[in-house]
């Protein structure tokens, strides 16, 4: 593992597991601002395998913490070009879930030459549909036990733009208030990740993993994820279309519906593409996982 520096602010951390001299492939995380874990690794045969993984600017062990100037999109492609320069690596495999979608996508748009292959689960396009569904109205109605408590940090007469709402929480001077909001804004995330639901996901008990992860998220979903226009992938995504893709969805992803990976599929007709039936958002839940296993092992030769 190391840490390079990659701009006046900010420091990354960097993990490299597996063969040396296997095919090379880079792990982007969720979120924005979920940082790496341990079973990420569990995903790739170590034999074939040269895994990469990092924890993106603000999150994890990269410093500063939960930090977010300097921390856009173009900023994490830039970084996952640095890492790539560093490595001496040519051309890799990226594998991305959920945000990590979005910045596969994001980076091979913009380094189609350097992608091999994209092994992509659970899309993400970032659209302002997309963000009202999960945050201000949609996903609401299938939980409404943990909706509620999701809303208890934010008074009444600011239900009206929740991410708003909550963005002016997670940039306040008050840690308490800060905190507060970052727990609500991650619990509701976890709880709604997994077709059974369970709050095994990452470790939001940990005050400061939940701030890095919420700051984060919010900084880029008020943003727009710093795209110049709404649709920014889909409008550019056919620059990939020559590159083997897989596109891997759980049927009852609440967090990112189903629909934007099928909006994708008819623009990607020749991805494979596979609806995970019994599944929701977690690439921890068995369907999902073993779909991915399954292309790890498929893209190993590539």
């Amino acid at each position: 593992e190391f840490n390079l520096k990659v701009s006046n602010i900010h420091t990354i951390h960097v993990e490299e597991s597996g063969n040396k001299n296997g095919n090379p492939v880079i792990f982007l995380h969720g979120g924005p601002g979920g940082g790496i874990e341990p079973i990420y690794r569990q995903y790739f045969n170590p034999k074939k395998w040269r895994i990469i993984i990092f924890d993106q600017r603000g999150c994890g062990k990269s410093s500063p913490h939960a930090e977010l100037k300097e921390n856009t999109t173009w900023d994490l492609i830039a970084d996952i070009e640095k890492i790539r320069i560093y490595l001496d690596i040519d051309i890799w495999v990226v594998f991305g879930g959920s945000w990590g979608s979005t910045l596969s996508m994001s980076y091979a748009i913009m380094h189609p030459n350097r992608c091999k292959g994209l092994i992509l689960r659970g899309i993400f396009l970032l659209r302002n549909k997309e963000i009202h569904w999960f945050y201000q109205e949609g996903a609401s109605y299938i939980y409404p036990d943990a909706w509620e408590k999701y809303l208890s940090p934010i008074p009444e007469n600011e239900h009206h733009d929740l991410v708003s709402a909550y963005y002016n929480k997670l940039t306040s001077n008050n840690k308490s208030i800060r905190l507060e909001a970052a727990k609500a804004w991650s619990i509701w995330e976890a709880s709604t990740s997994r077709l059974v639901p369970s709050l095994l996901l990452h470790n939001f008990d940990d005050l400061r993993v939940a701030e890095a992860f919420a700051r984060i998220e919010c900084h880029y979903f008020i943003n727009k994820g710093f795209f110049e226009s709404d649709g920014w992938i889909l409008d550019n995504v056919k620059a990939i279309i020559d590159i083997p893709i897989v596109i891997i969805q759980g049927r009852y992803d609440v967090v990112c519906p189903a629909t934007s990976a099928w909006e994708l599929h008819k623009i990607l007709p020749n991805a494979d593409f596979h609806i995970i039936q019994d599944a929701g958002h977690s690439m921890k839940e068995e369907g999902i996982a073993s779909m991915l296993v399954e292309y790890t092992d498929k893209f190993s030769d590539l």
